[in-house]
């Protein structure tokens, strides 16, 4: 099982320069790809989301590459000296009318298109950029199994206390139903001196049957049962476990609505905290 949060980051060397990448995802409800990189490397976008896409099915996730020089390299680069005369002319211009502009930054001197020489098309940069992705993907995968783990031992600690909270309530409700039955029959007779006793007695069983909450409770542990074997699964299990939370939150519902008990009331409410605790972190699974 994987989390969606994850991050991995690689350096490389390609033709003497620095090849970089870093991945990072959190969690979504789709599999979104978001590629930032220089302008050397949108010939290849398409083929490093292909990539992506068949290691990764759900979660945000962005991929940074950069491609840079080599230090000793770095000073090779020149920039166009008749454009850099002309930006600076044109910002003396600009100034005497308005006095308070900022002038340029450096970063957006050296963005400024023409300003560096053009990009050659580089021989083996998508293999040498697919070789370097594959080892991020397979660091990000581990980082995002590492995080799976600690989900899945976090939702069998929420799991193994939902089963103590209906394995303490069960031995008590038919004693508590009972009690509730000479309660109300008890106030009925009251009120109706003169009611025939089995008649009462037929309503009552009746008023039983609407109350309890064995049947919810049996469900709720083939639930649980079920979100077990799934976090066992391997693959993208979120939207299984997903469902499986709004089904164990129906359960706990209708417990909640049928308790004539402090009891069951404070059942009822702590099934539905550790659901709703459970909840929160499914939405980090792929």
């Amino acid at each position: 099982m994987n989390s969606m949060t994850g991050y991995a980051a690689v350096r490389g060397e390609f033709a003497g320069q620095h090849l970089s990448l870093d991945l990072r995802a959190v969690n979504s409800r789709y599999l979104e790809i978001v590629l930032r990189g220089g302008d050397e490397l949108r010939p290849i976008e398409s083929v490093l989301r292909e990539r992506i896409r068949g290691r990764v099915v759900r979660g945000k996730l962005e991929c940074r590459i950069a491609l840079s020089p080599a230090a000793k390299s770095a000073g090779d680069v020149q920039l166009n000296s008749g454009l850099l005369e002309q930006l600076a002319q044109w910002l003396l211009q600009i100034r005497q009318h308005l006095p308070d502009v900022a002038p340029f930054t450096a970063a957006e001197v050296l963005h400024w298109p023409g300003m560096l020489p053009p990009q050659i098309e580089q021989p083996g940069l998508q293999e040498a950029s697919l070789a370097l992705l594959d080892q991020a993907l397979s660091a990000f995968a581990a980082s995002r199994q590492r995080e799976g783990a600690k989900l899945a031992d976090y939702l069998s600690t929420r799991l193994d206390s939902m089963e103590l909270q209906i394995v303490e309530i069960a031995p008590y409700l038919p004693q508590l139903i009972a009690a509730y039955q000479q309660k109300l029959r008890q106030r009925y007779l009251d009120l109706m001196a003169d009611a025939d006793d089995d008649r009462v007695m037929q309503e009552l069983a009746l008023f039983a049957q609407k109350i309890d909450v064995d049947e919810e409770l049996s469900r709720l542990r083939a639930h649980i049962e079920a979100v077990r074997l799934i976090l066992r699964q391997e693959g993208a299990v979120g939207k299984q476990l997903d469902f499986m939370m709004q089904e164990l939150n129906r359960e706990a519902n209708t417990l909640g609505s049928k308790s004539v008990s402090v009891e069951t009331t404070r059942v009822a409410m702590n099934l539905k905290v550790l659901i709703e605790q459970m909840r929160e972190q499914v939405q980090n699974i792929e």
